[in-house]
């Protein structure tokens, strides 16, 4: 009898991320929140701090659903996964909301119409971007397997005040960014000279999310009392974490179908 090999099939990369970060957070104490991907205008955007015509709804591409009138959208991101668990719960809150997000966009190498977005949402008494800092250093370092810095920025973002941009030491480098190659090229036994890490740009960082501490008027929306409370939230694309832990340099193959990518993993 002939043996053959069984071809017992792979997860996608996306898949096993976000199997990597739903245990890394519930580990961390976080319950994992779901929401709907057909949003209302109100829990996309009034409910976040961005009311009907104010600039700030221009960061958001927005794919709007028939009838107009309905006010009904593709959500374009997970926040409003956020407002709906505050409003059903109280304080304490700790959870993420992973899902699908849409945003009516070209694609490019970094940029698709569709893609996976974590958000994660912290509420209690005297919460502060300090733990903010604590919590993602303890993700990071557990996602990527390796100690990982930490840099906040000054951003903005209408639904936290601040907001910070953070940024990560290079996986790759190690926050050094420095690169090395041959210095003569096709010698492989040649002295090595040092150049700017690819990854970073020889930064020593990489520009990895969006968070801050939640706006008052956030959670006086959704009936949580902003005088004894406060929280941070933060935000960024999964497809954005696949690329960086196995070097996809375009996103658009995470959404090609092609076996070869998946059949990596």
């Amino acid at each position: 009898m002939i043996e053959t090999q069984e071809n017992k099939g792979h997860l996608h990369p996306l898949t096993l991320t976000m199997f990597q970060i739903n245990q890394i957070f519930t580990d961390l104490g976080f319950t994992i929140a779901e929401g709907p991907e057909i949003e209302t205008e109100f829990y996309n955007f009034d409910s976040l701090n961005i009311p009907e015509h104010h600039p700030a709804r221009d960061m958001w591409d927005t794919f709007w659903l028939e009838p107009l009138n309905a006010k009904k959208l593709l959500r374009t991101h997970t926040s409003p996964v956020q407002v709906r668990f505050m409003e059903e719960h109280k304080p304490p809150i700790r959870i993420i909301a992973p899902g699908k997000v849409f945003r009516h966009e070209a694609t490019d190498a970094t940029h698709e119409a569709q893609f996976y977005q974590l958000e994660g949402l912290v509420v209690g008494e005297n919460i502060s971007l300090a733990h903010l800092k604590g919590t993602l250093e303890e993700f990071f370092e557990r996602f990527f397997g390796k100690k990982t810095e930490l840099r906040l920025r000054p951003s903005y973002f209408p639904f936290v005040e601040p907001g910070v941009e953070i940024d990560a030491s290079c996986f790759k480098c190690g926050g050094s960014g420095d690169g090395l190659k041959p210095s003569k090229e096709g010698s492989d036994d040649s002295p090595l000279e040092r150049l700017g890490c690819s990854t970073c740009k020889g930064t020593g960082f990489i520009e990895i999310m969006g968070a801050g501490v939640v706006h008052p008027m956030v959670l006086e929306s959704s009936g949580i009392d902003s005088k004894k409370y406060s929280g941070f939230a933060f935000g960024c694309g999964i497809d954005r974490l696949v690329m960086l832990k196995y070097g996809v340099d375009d996103v658009r193959l995470l959404y090609s179908g092609d076996l070869r990518l998946t059949n990596q993993f």
